[in-house]
């Protein structure tokens, strides 16, 4: 009997915390909630200008109006940052394929002397150096 008491009360005591524990989550995800709204709020005031800038900006130069110093400056700066950045690319670009070049050009020189180096050690009659004339004809 007094197992049964103890059983109901630990079962009892489990539902009660389980139940206070929902409602603390709900409450934290409640804030989360509300915090993460505030935090939207925030970027979009970063990323979005008020109505009367954004108006300004766009009567600001027509299609046909000429570019203004400023706007023409920047145009070059970007155009002569794009170029730099396509000749180092290039300039990469050649240097790996020189590299390359040069290592298989390496490979090949080193296959014909190592070949060339066991033709003499094989056709070497003794004779120092290997001149016509000291060739054994037959």
């Amino acid at each position: 009997m007094a197992w049964r008491q103890l059983l109901m009360a630990s079962c009892l005591s489990a539902a009660v915390l389980l139940t206070m524990l929902q409602e603390g989550t709900g409450a934290s995800v409640g804030t989360q909630q509300v915090a993460g709204q505030e935090a939207q709020e925030d970027v979009e005031q970063k990323i979005f200008m008020q109505e009367l800038d954004a108006s300004n900006f766009l009567k600001k130069r027509g299609k046909r109006s000429p570019k203004s110093r400023d706007e023409a400056s920047v145009e070059n700066r970007q155009k002569l940052r794009a170029d730099e950045l396509q000749r180092e690319y290039y300039e990469e670009q050649r240097n790996e394929f020189e590299n390359f070049v040069e290592e298989q050009n390496d490979e090949q020189e080193e296959r014909s002397r190592e070949a060339i180096e066991q033709w003499r050690q094989w056709h070497y009659d003794g004779l120092y150096p290997s001149y016509l004339q000291n060739r054994h004809r037959i």
